[in-house]
């Protein structure tokens, strides 16, 4: 039996590690089209912005697991945060000298948007190798990481937004200061050895992880319906300054406190999901989620008042918190040991490219017509997440039973060691 001590000794380390980083990336993510609006008042350069912070994400994607396993998850998740406390550090440098609105203060704030989201998925992809690796560590404990992980992250959710509006609402300089300050606590808590035992990388690519995601229908019709659901989401996202500020005329830090609201409802929804998976299983949870995450988008778009949308919102991010458990839950069953980096890879990126589809419609369609776009993104998620549903029912025995955990590029069992 393999002790969990030594990895036990180290999860305070990791956690804090997880928890600054994802704090540094939650409070960026969500201040920039915040500050691109405040400087500009422009909504099409807010979702531009949007577009710009989210792309390079995807891009991280193809390259981040190859460095990971090249230098190792600790040395890259500690130079993309020490790389991000110097453009963060720039980047206020700048504006400090720069008056508060204008061309070049926008292209600056852009910019950062850009640089700072690839670096996050960078850091993100390395955290997650790095509890991966811990998780495996643990044998039948593995799972308290996952769940600690899952915690810490919609934690992030919920602080950082409203930090974000906070610390904006005083100054810009404040703001990146803050977010300098995050990242580089990440990579000095960052030890030598983290991620330096238990390597062993498999030839794999992308394309690697196409195959295996194409082999797996269940986790193809799951990946369709997110990826559907992400679009829904990611337009109510890039909207929310607009939709908070110009429409019910509130400021800033009203925008970070919907956001907080959501994250609250999302750790409730995922402590929930938990153990009703535990009960009924994975699809009839996934379901009652989809079902309730539509309907709260829709009422976002039919909203009266601050306080109705505020809810509708939060509702939203409840049903999005508990698919985020039902596809964690699917991952780990479903995505053999050796092809797990260029899968996840790839279902990642399939998830999160309706995001910068999502800044490319705020920045298209005008204010008055975001009612009608969340309309139509709200139907289109329902229909793409009731066949995601009925494909996954088709394929219950999967979802429902530990799969074989079976390499695309060999016919033999994996050893039950190496699962995930």
């Amino acid at each position: 039996m393999i002790s969990s001590r030594a990895p036990i000794a180290g999860l305070p380390r990791t956690y804090l590690m997880r928890a600054t980083d994802a704090l540094a990336s939650a409070t960026a993510t969500y201040a920039i089209p915040l500050l691109v609006l405040v400087t500009t008042g422009s909504t099409a350069l807010t979702g531009l912005a949007f577009l710009l912070e989210w792309a390079p994400r995807l891009a991280a994607f193809s390259f981040a697991g190859s460095m990971v396993d090249r230098w190792g998850a600790g040395r890259v998740f500690r130079q993309s945060n020490l790389v991000r406390t110097a453009v963060v550090t720039l980047a206020g440098a700048v504006l400090l000298v720069l008056p508060g609105a204008g061309t070049m203060t926008t292209c600056v704030v852009l910019a950062f948007g850009a640089v700072s989201g690839l670096l996050a998925e960078v850091s993100f992809v390395a955290m997650e190798t790095l509890g991966a690796e811990t998780s495996r560590r643990l044998g039948n404990a593995a799972h308290r990481v996952q769940a600690a992980q899952t915690g810490i992250d919609q934690g992030a959710m919920l602080v950082g937004p409203l930090l974000g509006g906070l610390l904006l609402l005083a100054s810009p300089a404040l703001l990146l200061t803050a977010v300098a300050l995050l990242a580089l606590t990440a990579a000095v808590t960052t030890s030598g050895d983290v991620g330096a035992t238990g390597h062993s990388p498999e030839p794999s690519s992308l394309l690697t992880g196409w195959a295996t995601l194409r082999r797996t229908p269940a986790l193809a019709w799951l990946v369709g319906g997110l990826a559907a659901s992400n679009l829904a989401t990611g337009v109510l996202q890039a909207a929310a300054p607009i939709t908070v500020i110009d429409h019910f005329h509130y400021s800033t830090v009203a925008v970070g406190s919907v956001w907080s609201a959501a994250a609250v409802a999302s750790l409730i929804a995922v402590w929930i999901s938990r153990r009703a998976i535990d009960r009924f299983g994975i699809w009839p949870v996934g379901a009652v989620t989809a079902a309730v995450s539509t309907t709260a988008c829709l009422a976002t778009a039919l909203a009266p008042s601050f306080a109705t949308y505020t809810v509708a919102v939060a509702a939203v991010m409840a049903g999005e918190g508990a698919m985020t458990v039902v596809l964690r839950t699917l991952r780990s069953r479903l995505i053999p040991a050796q092809a797990f980096g260029s899968t996840l890879a790839v279902t990642i990126i399939l998830v999160l490219l309706p995001l910068p589809l999502a800044g490319v419609l705020i920045a298209l369609v005008p204010p008055a017509g975001i009612p009608h776009l969340l309309l139509a993104c709200a139907a289109l998620q329902g229909l793409a997440l009731s066949a995601c549903f009925a494909g996954l029912r088709r394929h219950r025995a999967a979802c429902d039973l530990p799969h074989p955990q079976v390499s695309p590029l060999r016919k033999e069992p994996a050893p039950a060691a190496d699962a995930v």
